[in-house]
């Protein structure tokens, strides 16, 4: 058994010191894994965010855990690196396997460029696209705005720290924003013609125009929609620095020709005339005058048959009285008459137009072989001269005549007339003048309730006395208003679709 332990432990010893062949010798083995390495600066108070491109693991580490702690976001490959105490330290990042994938040589630092970020990041910090930082021992601000309004606080907060590094630009998308803004204002002013365009985070200017003056004009209109420029790195350096291209180019074309004129402007004037009557009358008359007939009373002188000669008297004397009771009247009367009168006339700006409606009304003058036909006339005539003035403002010399007749009387006319000078806005209304008249009369002791002569048989019969009391009271009011209205329109066909339904019949 010995001699058996024996052989078997020198043959093992033998196949330990076999000598390694060639072969053996270049057989591949296990590459090691790459390790990157990084440095970063840390600012005390301002925490720095990092991430890795592969799952790490999360017992990491750090050199000198008094200057740095560490807070890991698995989910999202992120490092939040926070300084605790200035010095330099480093930090070794493994991967799920335990391999060294990431070497940070971390440098934390306590000095006033942390306040100047923390400053900085207070005021302009909540403009959106600008990131705000240190790198490379320089405290930077970087980014693309969003905002073009946000551009004068930025460049005003960066001028009090001349030795912070701008890397700021305009975000291509706030561009395109800004020149939709430029070709609507364009379109508004009459230069359809002309486009905007980004090329090279320069503004072109492009299309056709009339004039010089238009050209000039699209130029103006461009520049007032520029937001403040914030100057580049390149121009703060001599040795980069090139000829600094304007923000707008103008390529606009210039093809002058006459311009058709323009279409005058079209005035509509409406005009209205108001008259408002109003009448009263109450009437109260007593009378009382008692009549006596004159042959009623009489005396006869006669013969008897005998033949003598005798006077007879009847001894009575008679007579017939009328009108022994009182003749009372009392009426009252009140009438309400309005009439509306209305004109409406177009015309060409400072152009007078007139408009006339009247009515020919017949009767007759006096009575039998001395008669003879006369007429009144009646209706509306209005005389207008309009001319356009600024803010849509109309300056008219207007002259407006109406003429009516008197209640049903077609020989009395009344005629009002106005011839003024006056501004109106378009679409308002204006009242531009009117009367008012009133007129109150009374009478005492006129009006008699029964004037026909009574009579007694066949002659006319004597009043025994005669009381007369009456009371007429009259009072009356006339009054009228003109109004104006004047309209600009750019055709006499406006409103025509209005008109046509006012005298649209059925079928």
């Amino acid at each position: 058994m010995v001699v058996v332990r024996l052989l078997l432990f020198i043959f093992s010893s033998s196949l330990f010191a076999a000598p390694v062949s060639a072969q053996d010798t270049l057989a591949p083995s296990s590459a090691p894994s790459t390790v990157t390495e990084k440095e970063l600066e840390v600012a005390m108070g301002i925490d720095v965010i990092e991430k890795v491109d592969f799952d790490f693991n999360p017992k990491m580490t750090i050199g000198n855990e008094k200057l740095l702690k560490l807070i890991l976001v698995p989910q999202k490959r992120e490092i939040i690196f926070k300084g605790l105490q200035s010095g330099k330290t480093t930090v070794m990042i493994r991967d799920n396997l335990g391999d060294v994938r990431l070497k940070y040589t971390i440098v934390v630092t306590a000095s006033g460029k942390s306040n100047i970020v923390a400053e900085l990041r207070d005021l302009i910090g909540d403009v959106e696209g600008l990131d705000i930082g240190i790198r490379g021992g320089k405290v930077y601000v970087g980014g693309e705005i969003v905002v073009p309004d946000e551009i004068g606080r930025v460049s005003k907060v960066l001028a009090s720290y001349p030795e912070v590094l701008a890397i700021i630009e305009l975000s291509p998308q706030t561009q395109r924003v800004i020149a939709r803004k430029m070709s609507d204002e364009l379109a508004k002013n009459n230069l359809k013609d002309v486009s905007v365009r980004i090329v090279n985070k320069t503004y072109w200017l492009e299309g056709v125009v009339s004039s010089k003056e238009k050209k000039d004009l699209a130029q103006s209109i461009a520049s007032a929609y520029l937001p403040p420029k914030i100057a580049s790195l390149s121009t703060k350096d001599d040795r980069y620095a090139s000829a600094e291209q304007p923000q707008i180019l103008n390529f606009i074309g210039v093809n002058e020709k006459k311009e058709p004129q323009p279409a005058p402007k079209m005035i509509k004037v409406t005009t209205q005339f108001v008259e408002l009557s109003k009448n009263y009358g109450k009437v109260f008359a007593f009378k009382w005058a008692p009549l006596m007939g004159e042959d009623a009373s009489k005396i006869q002188f006669g013969q008897t048959q005998s033949g003598n000669v005798s006077t007879t008297s009847s001894g009575t004397l008679s007579a017939t009285i009328s009108n022994l009771f009182p003749k009372l009247n009392a009426a009252k009367t009140a009438g309400y008459a309005r009439i509306i009168q209305s004109g409406m006339v177009i015309t060409r700006d400072n152009q007078p137009a007139s408009i006339d409606k009247s009515t020919s009304t017949p009767y007759a003058v006096g009575t039998g072989d001395f008669s003879k036909a006369a007429s009144a006339d009646v209706g509306l005539n209005l005389n207008v001269t309009p001319r356009i003035l600024d803010q849509e403002k109309i300056d008219m010399h207007l002259v407006f005549n109406v003429s009516l007749t008197v209640g049903s009387d077609a020989r009395v006319v009344t005629s009002n007339k106005i011839d003024t000078f006056l501004v109106v806005k378009s679409k308002e209304s204006a009242a531009i003048g009117g009367v008012v008249q009133n007129q109150s009369v009374t009478d005492y002791d006129k009006t008699d309730p029964a004037p026909s002569t009574a009579t007694a048989g066949s002659q006319v019969a004597t009043p025994l006395f005669r009381l007369l009391r009456s009371k007429n009271y009259t009072t009356s009011k006339t009054q009228f208003v003109m109004f104006v209205t004047p309209e600009i329109i750019d055709s006499a066909s406006v409103g025509t679709e209005e008109i046509r339904k006012k005298f649209r019949r059925r079928e």
